[in-house]
């Protein structure tokens, strides 16, 4: 990502990259678990979901903070909102069974977009006090895909049915009956975390000044910049090789 200064920041695509690997690593065992049928206890358990709330905290953040860089924002948002949709289509007549519904890809679009359209909003409020609300109603909302408001993970209020009685409320965070997904990341809250990493960037001011900024591991900086085309083919090149690997009797 680049600043208005047209200093590319290369710790952020490091730190997208390492985050895109472990991402990678977590597909695969999905993959392997789930579709291939070989339980694991310790992902299937708190320590697996630890790891997929710290690469998707990584990613939604990352993405957060270098909107506030963006030059073309809209034009990025459709891009990857499109690129969510393609996701969405594919394992739909793909892999129905593993269908896509509001993944990451269509939830990071659609945080651009807002963005850029409630800027004007958002850049009224002080950067400090924008980024502490935003992680407060983030961690408030956390439950509403589980059906109500909470601290983080403890659902503490339960919201009314009728909110989760519907088919196409799933995009805000209200999942109808019957709702399924294996990559879902609703508006509530996950459009709070990304503006908090908004915030975090508007709060810094400068970040180009800073020397650790510039701090480039080549490999994975590599992978950053190209985060969503290795994101987009990722899944088909892990899930073709381990049905190689299936076919050998190694999986």
């Amino acid at each position: 990502m680049q600043t208005h200064a047209h200093t590319r920041l290369h710790l952020l695509d490091s730190l997208r990259g390492l985050a895109l690997l472990n991402m990678i690593a977590y597909h695969a065992l999905y993959d392997v678990v789930y579709i291939f049928g070989h339980p694991m206890g310790w992902y299937q358990g708190w320590p697996g979901y630890l790891w997929q709330q710290c690469i998707c905290w990584c990613f939604i953040l990352l993405s957060g903070f270098c909107a506030g860089m963006s030059r073309r924002p809209v034009r990025r948002g459709l891009i990857v909102l499109g690129a969510g949709c393609v996701v969405s289509l594919v394992t739909a007549l793909a892999m129905p069974e593993q269908r896509v519904r509001f993944g990451v890809l269509s939830l990071l679009g659609c945080c651009m977009l807002l963005t850029a359209l409630c800027r004007p909003v958002l850049e009224r409020l002080r950067p400090l006090a924008g980024l502490f609300a935003s992680f407060a109603v983030f961690w408030i909302t956390k439950c509403v895909p589980g059906g109500g408001l909470g601290l983080g993970d403890r659902l503490l209020t339960p919201l009314p049915g009728w909110l989760y009685s519907t088919d196409f409320l799933y995009p805000l965070g209200f999942p109808g009956p019957g709702f399924f997904s294996s990559d879902y990341f609703p508006l509530l809250p996950w459009l709070f975390l990304f503006w908090t990493g908004w915030f975090a960037y508007r709060l810094w001011e400068r970040p180009q000044d800073c020397k650790a900024m510039q701090l480039r591991l080549p490999e994975l900086a590599w992978l950053g910049r190209h985060s969503l085309w290795v994101y987009l083919a990722h899944q088909p090149v892990v899930y073709g090789l381990l049905c190689a690997a299936a076919a050998l009797g190694w999986v």
